[in-house]
């Protein structure tokens, strides 16, 4: 295919680890990229219940239950999509794919055999939106003994690392990953820890929501330092790249046990957010020093209290969000899976060994037609 027969309008579906809702982007890539609409879709709170649910404790699902829940998380999907066209005012015909993600319910890529699942039937996405859906980005690197993670490295470049600075790209999403972007060096990426993950749970368990709004809970609170010596010694923040985690690792279960006698509530929360910051300073001052700048993306973006740590950690470098480079913090990981069907379209590499350990580069992904024949 050549590349006039992928111009046009993609549309990108991700739901991530923190489970918060769907990000959805209408988007299009030439000469660059350009984000034409965006939404976030929340879960029905029942779909979301079983999400995390599942994460918490795979074995608690039938398969009946497992098949009908990839159904109900495409059908959701699909919703989305149609909801971001609706208020672009865009018809479907003229959007040439959908790049969905998914939503990962387990990430085992050091397991024997190794796996990545993600749930969100694309057949069905395809089917309510009458558009072509590429999904299934992961397997193919995992099969190719990677990690299958992370995938926004080569979109980080492109939007990141054409003036010949060292910057990195720090994502804060469920889990926090980092692209390093250096003239002369390969492009290298990883999850440096939990970023959102931990802290959205332990809201959800003592605060009943959602999130801790704004970081207050933890602002409140105390790092307990030797609770933090603790987490920090878990052998994967010591594992070098390539590497890959999520929440079916980092959960409260983990959490608990490195004990939480005589640890308040507030200091516990106050001690998982230095964890991430502390996670993130480490992986930047190892693998990335000389870092002029670090762009910040993802739902943490809009944490103040972890910002203000990391900006503190990581001084003198400057820590910024992607808006100051005109990019939406909130829809970059959405926009590159837009980008990722554009790829599998165009029969170009998705991921990068560098990044993932991947013997090789792979087109990622694989193709749900839609109903219809298309024009």
């Amino acid at each position: 295919m050549s590349v006039s027969d992928a111009r046009g309008l993609y549309l990108g579906l991700i739901s991530g680890t923190s489970v918060d809702g769907i990000d959805a982007v209408l988007a299009r890539f030439e000469p660059d990229l350009e984000i034409l609409a965006t939404a976030t879709l929340p879960w029905p709170a029942p779909l979301q219940q079983q999400i995390v649910a599942l994460a918490r404790d795979r074995a608690a699902i039938a398969l009946d239950e497992l098949g009908a829940l990839d159904v109900r998380i495409g059908r959701q999907f699909g919703a989305s999509a149609i909801a971001l066209l609706h208020q672009a005012g865009v018809a479907p015909q003229q959007v040439r794919a959908i790049g969905s993600h998914g939503q990962t319910v387990c990430h085992r890529p050091a397991a024997e055999p190794p796996f990545s699942l993600q749930l969100g039937d694309a057949a069905s996405i395809a089917e309510a939106t009458g558009i072509d859906v590429v999904a299934d980005f992961r397997r193919a690197d995992v099969a190719a003994g990677g990690q299958g993670a992370p995938l926004l490295p080569l979109l980080h470049q492109s939007l990141f690392g054409r003036d010949g600075a060292t910057r990195v790209v720090l994502n804060l999403g469920g889990i926090a990953n980092i692209s390093l972007l250096a003239p002369g060096r390969p492009l290298l990426g990883f999850d440096t820890g939990p970023a959102n993950c931990l802290l959205d749970a332990w809201a959800a368990r003592h605060l009943g929501t959602v999130r801790d709004e704004a970081g207050a809970w933890a602002a409140s609170g105390q790092v307990d330092t030797a609770l933090l010596a603790r987490l920090s010694a878990d052998p994967y923040f010591a594992l070098p790249p390539p590497k890959s985690s999520g929440r079916e690792y980092f959960q409260l279960d983990w959490l608990t046990r490195f004990g939480l006698d005589g640890v308040s509530t507030a200091d516990v929360q106050a001690t998982l957010l230095a964890l991430t910051t502390h996670s993130i300073v480490e992986a930047i001052h190892t693998h990335a020093a000389g870092t002029r700048e670090v762009l910040v993306c993802g739902g943490g973006v809009h944490n103040p209290v972890l910002m203000d740590a990391l900006t503190t950690a990581l001084a003198p470098t400057a820590v910024v969000s992607t808006a100051h480079y005109g990019v939406d913090p909130d829809f970059i990981e959405a926009s590159a899976f837009a980008w990722l069907a554009r790829q599998w379209l165009l029969d170009l590499p998705g991921n990068l060994p560098s990044v993932t350990g991947a013997r090789g580069a792979r087109v990622l992904g694989s193709l749900s037609k839609a109903p219809r024949a298309r024009g």
